[in-house]
């Protein structure tokens, strides 16, 4: 892990987080390292920490700090050289006639409604699944740096934008597009995450940014290790950005 001195953003302060319990791994206690002052971290200082293995949720800047545990491993797409899969090339086919529209972060009744639809067809019991507007806004619709909000809606027959099936909200880096969280419609057969992603890798590339970075990949944790599908991809291990296979666990 890279260690404090080895970061550039002086201005900044560093505190660990007491334990509690680990949303990916049973029976695991979590800790995080978390950067301070909020209003510090700009978007180069953003992508800087991103760069650290850093993330965000709302104004909460912070690493995986655990005792005794590194399971979690941030992972990047590279942009240019990645291909689809099988599998990715169907949901791209499934999901193609969906618009895409590209939004400042906002409130929309409509999108909070899916969300708790999303919460409680994916994630019942996971204590997101009653959250509330303030909640809602807080987790998703707060930032400061440079981030963007999508909404995916059907198409109809006379091309105008219909039902709505997805909403993304992704951050916008100097080297990349950060990933925050996508929530949709829980239908059983349908691609939207993995769709989500391919879109993102997509944008990245006609933004000529070299990574999209996908959070945390756990490989003991099935809501996790998905990620590992997109290839080729990194992983950032002991401060060094490297190949799957330039590394042994």
């Amino acid at each position: 892990m890279t260690h404090l001195k080895d970061l550039p953003l002086h201005t900044l302060q560093f505190y660990a987080t007491a334990p509690y319990p680990c949303s990916y791994l049973p029976d695991r206690q979590a800790r995080s390292q978390v950067a301070t002052p909020s209003h510090l971290i700009h978007n180069d200082a953003y992508s800087d920490l991103v760069l650290s293995g850093f993330r965000r949720s709302g104004m909460f800047t912070y690493r995986p700090y655990c005792d005794g545990c590194r399971a979690c491993i941030p992972l990047r797409v590279l942009v240019n050289s990645f291909r689809p899969t099988r599998s990715q090339r169907r949901a791209a086919k499934q999901h193609k006639e969906l618009q895409a529209r590209v939004l400042k972060l906002c409130f929309v009744p409509e999108h909070y409604q899916l969300y708790l639809r999303y919460q409680n067809g994916r994630h019942a019991g996971g204590g997101m699944d009653h959250d509330s507007i303030d909640q809602y806004t807080q987790f998703l619709l707060q930032s400061r740096v440079n981030s963007r909000l999508v909404e995916f809606r059907e198409t109809l027959p006379d091309g105008s934008a219909g039902a709505l099936r997805m909403v993304s909200i992704l951050d916008v880096l100097n080297d990349g597009i950060s990933a925050v969280y996508t929530f949709y419609e829980p239908e059983g057969s349908a691609g939207y995450g993995t769709y989500s992603v391919l879109w993102q890798i997509e944008q990245a590339r006609k933004l000529g940014l070299p990574h999209v970075y996908l959070g945390y990949w756990i490989e003991g944790s099935a809501k996790m290790n998905y990620k590992a599908r997109f290839s080729p991809h990194e992983l950032l291990i002991d401060g060094r950005w490297q190949a799957p296979d330039d590394f042994t666990r």
